[in-house]
């Protein structure tokens, strides 16, 4: 499709529309004005607790994801440490059944 601006006939057009148009001229002294206006408004104040500061941190893809993987690891040892411990007790309460079949009843 051909841009109309490439037409021979129209490049004196486009050319007095380039010319014609007018940037309006900033007030004087209008980038000092803005920047004290910045300087004196107020700072804006901070609502969120470190509570909310670290769900805002942990809810980016990248930290939920290591935190998810440690929470999945911490689980795991969780589990396997007290698995170890049920097993060991459960072991040693039939060593003494074995040993002293009647001290347990």
């Amino acid at each position: 499709m051909k841009n109309p601006s490439d037409q021979p006939a129209d490049r004196p057009l486009s050319e007095l529309l380039r010319e014609a148009r007018v940037s309006p001229a900033l007030p004087p002294r209008f980038q000092e004005s803005v920047w004290r206006l910045i300087e004196a408004s107020p700072a804006p104040a901070r609502t969120a607790g470190w509570l909310e500061s670290l769900a805002a941190l942990l809810l980016r893809p990248r930290f939920a994801v290591a935190a998810a993987t440690a929470l999945l690891f911490a689980g795991i040892l969780l589990g396997s440490h007290e698995g170890s411990q049920l097993a060991r007790q459960d072991a040693q309460a039939r060593y003494v059944a074995a040993v002293m079949p009647g001290s347990l009843r």
